[in-house]
């Protein structure tokens, strides 16, 4: 399955045996829970990652205990002598206080269905030292209580409660239930201070009513470690919000959303609760949703038998999901009309638009009897209908829809989650209801691959190839693994180019934690736009209205958030990093090098020196031998083409990062550069390994294997990826395409991807050509093909090492071009002195008469100090040598 499931918690395991082992200790017999372990159930997970179950004994009498996630320990927290059903429960921090809502049981002995007018009691109870219980509230509707750094009850008029039960338990003889009372579902507010206990406690009140009160509770020690409350008789309170018809807590974050409706709108409104501070609204954002004011639906407040999850289609399904990035996604699935299709919005507020997903359910016949469930897994958002489909939506990148995963039909792959009720927590924790087992939801990197091998259709292998780059846990194995399928499926896409997409989106991807606005400066795709159609996917992109920030002063996520607010509504539509300035910029350094004219050294030298600091981190990446031969160069090309990106790519992220060091940034661009140029290496690497190279095949006197005809065509395939995106290559490269390029190909297929720029002569490999190959026919017309589509500097520097007339008769021809280059005619005696020359050949000897003027100037000599053993005698040699294999002499 492409989610992976590991359970963090499971009652069975964790809590039974322990209650049994209890139990049997007692006296009580491991029998007790045996016929009660349907009460044994899950009540709240708390922000430190402990949870508070409940379960029955053979009596009836109502347990509340609690598994520590650290010490993987149970504790037992109170008991309640008296057949009760438990609907909520929450503890602070210090676990001294304890806030629980419980009904009484029917007469049948099932759980009562809390319809108006069910006797409920919302408590708070002094548990470390035992000591009072309190009301909260009675009143005619339903109360959910949520504890935020702490929490405590108050004790309303009419209610009587006994001051001191014994050990730990209260039997409720002394409580007079009125005849409708409020429910309550308690929360504890918790700090991400984890020192010294706080002095006082906060504590949600969520009314059905409409409204949510915090209470402040003060406590003090006694006798030692003993917490008590102070001033129980009346504790502070103040109103957080009222007249919603919707909310979520976020237990991780402590936020509150919820929903108004003003004149048939919905309205978003999140509250953040501080340690420090009281609380703060933070942002309004419309909803085009339909939220009806007669519902009321509240998301993770605990475990709530309110809602029938068998009757999902009746209400919809809202949930808000954020991450450390600044992201903010609301996902919406409205009430079910059709037994055909299913709808569900996601308004990605951080992009500034929303995508509405249609998705076929197939047959008429095969009804939904499970509602959609929204899972928050960081960079994705897992929609999932059991039996139906799953669907990874990308919620960093999710302009393309190819970014996302579809996964559609009633197989394996979709029936391998649970079918019952599931709670998406803060950091990908997952809470199954119905077995009480908590998870952590990964993505499942071995099924990614497998599906990468097995995917048919593009949209399918560009949404898997960057849901396992995501992944970010041994990057090397996984890029490995990529770089495999790559090799196996060069040609397999028709829509994007592998190599692209996976150079772009790796090195995206590796530096991408550094900082969370990295999406909108670099690029993480090669794809600019995606028309196909998907499958069975119907989808709607609209612009939305963007969220009203209602605080002046950011920190931590809201100044993530409203980074990516700003850059929705200020910034140009491409800010991504490009290349054309780079292009630009090479073209004009290489175009000086030919004129002789360059630019001032100190600009050239720190464009070297840049990319030094590059290649040294690109080999401080692989520390053991690598096999291909690269890196054997001085490839100052490509060595330009790198330090010129480096100061490109650097002084773009100093424009737009305001406020990272500066050092930071220059490092971040050497990470990133090299890490391009790595992936190349690991591309070549794999090719070379596969196919048995030897490390070093710069011999020309024999014939190309098949192996080498294959790793020949990889690195053509990288040279046109980069080309086209204009990206630097690995010195080396160049060099070592074109020695399999002269061992693979025949002339003629040689020379035209030399006139083509396919193959780039360095010098290195001409040298290697001149130096391996004989004086055969076939290796002259070779050498001197190559020799005539030199560069000038390389060509004067190669022609020397060939012995050979040809080779004479190149370097006279550039002699005499520099020679004559400013050379004006000068009145001359029509006779010529033959007793100079040796041959009575009157073209021949009246021209080299020319040259020997000018060879004898001081300014011809100057101008050509260096050539050895090149000068008018040497021309005229060469010149009768050629005459001489011209005419066949």
């Amino acid at each position: 399955m492409a989610l992976r499931l590991a359970a963090d918690f499971d009652l069975r395991k964790d809590v039974l045996p322990g209650l049994r082992a209890a139990a049997g200790a007692r006296g009580g017999g491991a029998g007790i829970l045996e016929n009660n372990y349907e009460s044994l159930r899950v009540l709240n997970v708390e922000r430190n990652g402990n949870i508070i179950y409940t379960y029955k004994d053979d009596k009836g009498n109502v347990f509340f205990g609690l598994f520590d996630c650290h010490t993987r320990q149970n504790e037992h927290l109170y008991t309640f002598e008296k057949d009760l059903q438990v609907v909520s429960c929450s503890v602070n921090r210090e676990r001294t206080l304890l806030a629980a809502s419980l009904v009484q049981s029917t007469k049948e002995g099932r759980r009562n269905e809390l319809q108006p007018g069910s006797k409920c009691l919302t408590l708070l109870v002094e548990i470390h030292p035992v000591n009072n219980v309190k009301v909260l509230k009675a009143v005619d509707s339903y109360i959910w209580v949520q504890a935020c750094v702490a929490g405590c009850l108050l004790c309303p008029a009419g209610w009587h409660i006994p001051e001191s039960p014994e050990k730990g338990q209260w039997d409720g003889s002394s409580v007079c239930f009125p005849v409708a009372v409020l429910l309550g579902l308690r929360l504890f507010l918790h700090p991400h201070v984890e020192s010294n206990p706080l002095p006082e406690n906060h504590l949600l009140l969520i009314s059905e009513e409409k409204y949510i009160e915090q209470f402040h509770i003060q406590v003090i020690q006694e006798d030692g470690n003993g917490v008590v409350i102070k001033n129980s008789g009346h504790l502070p309170r103040e109103r957080v919000a009222e007249d919603f018809v919707w909310a979520q807590w976020d237990t991780s974050e402590q936020r509150l959303y919820y929903v108004e409706l003003k004149k048939s709108r919905s309205i978003l409104k999140c509250i953040q609760f501080y340690a420090d501070e009281n609380f703060n609204l933070m942002f309004e954002a419309p909803l085009d949703i339909a939220l009806s004011d007669s519902g009321f639906n509240l998301v993770n407040f605990g475990c709530t038998d309110l809602q029938d999850q068998e009757k999902f289609s009746e209400h919809p399904t809202l949930c808000v999901f954020t991450n450390h990035t600044g992201s903010l996604c609301v996902c919406y699935s409205p009430k079910l009309d059709s037994w055909e299709q299913i709808t569900y919005s996601v308004f990605y507020f951080h992009k500034g638009h929303s995508k509405t997903f249609t998705a076929a359910l197939g047959s008429a016949d095969s009804r939904v009897t499970k509602g959609i469930t929204f899972l928050n897994l960081d960079y994705f958002v897992a929609v999932y209908l059991p039996g139906h489909f799953f669907h990874l939506l990308n919620i960093q990148h999710p302009d393309l829809v190819c970014h996302s995963l579809f996964l559609t039909g009633n197989n394996e792959v979709v029936d391998m989650l649970p079918h019952g009720p599931l709670q998406s927590l803060s950091g990908s924790l997952i809470l199954d209801w119905c077995s009480g087992r908590l998870y952590r939801a990964d993505l499942n990197r071995s099924y990614l691959l497998e599906f990468l091998w097995d995917a048919r259709l593009d949209w399918e292998k560009m949404a898997v190839l960057h849901c396992v780059l995501s992944c970010r846990q041994d990057t090397r194995f996984l890029e490995a693994k990529i770089i495999q399928w790559i090799s196996e499926n060069i040609s397999a896409c028709h829509s994007f180019d592998l190599i692209q997409e996976f150079i772009i989106a790796s090195s995206y991807w590796s530096i991408y934690p550094e900082t969370g606005n990295m999406d909108k400066l670099l690029p993480y795709s090669s794809v600019l736009t995606w028309n196909t159609e998907i499958p069975g996917i119907t989808l709607v992109t609209e612009e939305i209205a963007l969220p009203l920030m209602r605080v002046h002063s950011f920190k931590g996520y809201w100044e993530k958030l409203h980074s990516n607010l700003e850059y929705v509504k200020y910034s140009e539509p491409h800010s991504h990093y490009s290349n054309s300035v780079v292009r630009r910029q090479w073209h004009s350094l290489i175009s000086e090098e030919k004129t002789g004219k360059r630019r001032s050294m100190a600009y050239v030298r720190n464009i070297l020196d840049n990319a030094i600091k590059v290649i040294s981190k690109l080999e401080a990446r692989h520390l053991e031998p690598r096999l291909t031969p690269l890196f054997q160069e001085e490839d100052n090309h490509q060595r330009l083409l790198v330090g010129l990106m480096v100061s490109e790519l650097k002084d773009h992220l100093l424009r737009h990062l305001r406020g990272v060091e500066k050092k930071r940034i220059e490092q971040m661009v050497l990470d990133y550069i090299s890490k391009q140029l790595d992936l190349i290496c690991q591309i070549l690497e794999a090719s070379w390994r596969k196919h048995n190279l030897h490390p070093w095949i710069f011999h020309f006197n024999r014939r190309a294997s098949a192996a080498e005809f294959a790793v020949f065509h990889i690195m053509t395939r990288i040279l046109e990826a980069t080309h086209s995106l204009f990206l630097p290559l690995p010195p080396g490269f160049h060099t070592l395409h074109t020695v399999l390029g002269v061992r693979c190909l025949p002339l003629h297929n040689l020379l035209h991807y030399i006139d083509n720029g396919v193959l780039l002569l360095t010098e290195t490999a001409v040298t290697r050509l001149m130096k391996d190959l004989d004086n055969t026919e076939k290796s002259e017309k070779l050498k001197f093909s190559i020799i005539v589509r030199l560069p000038p500097l390389i060509g004067q520097k190669i022609c020397r090492l060939w012995d050979h007339p040809m080779s004479s008769n190149i370097i006279s021809r550039n002699h005499v071009k520099r020679l004559l280059q400013d050379y004006k005619k000068q009145p001359r005696s029509s006779v010529i002195d033959k007793s100079s020359y040796s041959v009575e050949f009157l073209p021949l000897n009246y021209f080299t008469g020319i040259l020997t003027d000018i060879e004898s100037s001081s300014r011809a000599l100057n101008a050509f100090e260096g050539h050895d053993n090149v000068d008018a005698k040497f021309v005229e040699e060469a010149a009768l040598k050629h005459t001489t294999v011209l005419l066949g002499l």
